[in-house]
């Protein structure tokens, strides 16, 4: 592996298909400005760099980024990538993955709208996210102690485990199918419409019409706050420790409730059950 260290980097291309380096406290930054500065690499580590100048890793294998800044200039940061490991850095630049599979993601910062797009076999744990659309249809997330905050999250995501998550989010999970939310907290209007098969397990939910039009939809051990509406039109079984504003016209199941303001059925294929524990 060649060692690169305290270096500046602002051409095109800088490094176009290195393979095996490392990268200690260097800059991809200055006037020329260039993009694309490890594209086509292989094996590359960086850490402590910092990162502002566009589409530094594009069709890459094998990256690790350990301690590091991608900054608000830094858009597109890894695309078409394979194998990254990004540790304790700040990804802020727009639209910082996409289109990658095998990421891990431990300890970072990262502010990017449209983040996580069409990519495989993720791994994001004791880190904090903030953007809009984060994780459209990516499959395999697997996420432990994330701090989310966005509109319009996981839509159309599949075969994912979210566990101990706090996720403050609108239009989530829309469309979503074969998921399991794991002791979360998940605030937000309108949660999960279309989705299908998916699980809450010990989570509490927060907002208005959450749940609606959904297939195979299961809650366990479950509380809800705020929720009005909820259920509209899916197919669910649900185990509810708490008081439910209003629940619309279940399609078909069992919804099991501490306590209920209102049961609204007023369509014919409404057949599910609410029941209200004694």
């Amino acid at each position: 592996m060649k060692t690169i260290v305290n270096q500046t980097f602002d051409q095109e291309r800088a490094l176009y298909g290195v393979d095996g380096v490392v990268l200690e406290s260097c800059k991809f930054d200055g006037p020329a400005d260039g993009e694309s500065a490890l594209k086509e690499g292989k094996n590359i580590l960086a850490k402590g760099c910092y990162f502002n100048l566009r589409y530094p890793l594009w069709h890459d294998d094998g990256v690790v980024i350990q301690d590091s800044h991608m900054t608000e200039l830094c858009r597109a940061a890894l695309w078409y990538t394979r194998d990254i490991s990004i540790q304790k850095s700040k990804l802020h630049g727009i639209k910082a993955l996409r289109e990658c599979e095998n990421i891990h993601i431990d300890g970072c910062d990262v502010n990017s709208v449209e983040f996580g797009w069409f990519c495989k076999n993720v791994s994001i744990k004791d880190s904090t996210i903030a953007g809009e659309y984060f994780a459209l249809k990516s499959a395999n997330l697997k996420l432990d102690n994330v701090n989310f905050k966005g509109k319009y999250s996981f839509q159309y995501v599949t075969d994912s485990v979210i566990e101990n998550c706090n996720l403050d989010t609108k239009d989530a999970f829309w469309h979503a199918k074969n998921v399991v939310v794991r002791n979360c907290t998940v605030k937000g209007e309108y949660l999960a419409w279309y989705a299908e098969n998916l699980t809450f397990e010990n989570c509490t939910i927060i907002g208005t019409q959450p749940l609606c039009y959904c297939k195979g939809l299961k809650l366990v051990n479950c509380k809800m706050v705020d929720c009005d509406l909820a259920f509209e039109r899916s197919e669910v079984e649900a185990d509810i420790h708490s008081h439910v504003v209003s629940i619309k016209n279940v399609t078909s199941g069992l919804v099991t409730v501490d306590s209920v303001g209102e049961v609204i059925v007023d369509e014919p294929f409404a057949q599910g059950t609410v029941i209200v524990r004694l």
